[in-house]
């Protein structure tokens, strides 16, 4: 897993609450077996007109939000079915952070399984970043793990909380395989002491 320590980025808002999994990345596509390849699918049926060309109405089409690294949506994003498959889409479509008074826990769970940040701030901090986004297109913000602050260049700070735990893990790219991994000179003893082999584990 890649770890995250800060981003700068350009922030897309998606004024929108109740975002389920099904939105991010409709259920048609979820045949693929690997990790790689869902970002051409993000929010489908949002971004494509029924004849496929790019909806123009959408806010992810918005030329002035093309390479975003943070996403700022509504309440509840991420709600329903438990699909790993939507963090996936949001970041090989090109997302680090998603922003949101509210994440659905079996979502944010997957995020942080996967090195996406989900950050949970209170609704006037949403609300002041969708805010700058739309008024100002290519608008960054600075995502900083470290100090758990947002900031950018025009004086606006604010600062979140994390578990201590999770930004342990993302700080070091750790995913639960990573963590596991930590205590391979343990497990390698371990084989050794009861006549087990590398094979068959």
């Amino acid at each position: 897993m890649q770890p995250f320590t800060k981003l700068t980025g350009i922030v897309a808002p998606l004024d929108r609450p109740n975002v389920d999994t099904d939105q991010i990345i409709p259920k048609q596509f979820l045949k693929r077996i690997e990790r790689t390849g869902f970002g051409q699918f993000l929010f489908f049926d949002w971004r494509f007109l029924p004849d496929g060309t790019p909806n123009p109405a959408f806010e992810l089409n918005d030329a002035a939000y093309k390479g975003a690294g943070i996403l700022v949506a509504g309440r509840n994003f991420g709600s329903g079915s438990s699909r790993e498959h939507a963090p996936w889409a949001l970041m090989d479509y090109g997302f680090r952070v998603v922003i949101a008074p509210s994440l659905a826990d079996i979502f944010r769970n997957n995020c942080l399984q996967n090195g996406l940040l989900p950050l949970i701030v209170p609704e006037d901090v949403v609300a002041a970043i969708m805010t700058k986004a739309k008024a100002k297109k290519g608008y960054r913000l600075t995502v900083d793990l470290e100090a758990q602050v947002l900031r950018d260049s025009d004086g606006f700070e604010a600062p979140f909380q994390i578990d201590a735990f999770r930004r342990h893990c993302l700080l070091n790219g750790l995913d639960d395989i990573g963590l596991t991994m930590q205590h391979e000179t343990k497990i390698t003893a371990y084989e050794r002491a009861h006549g087990l082999s590398s094979t068959s584990r």
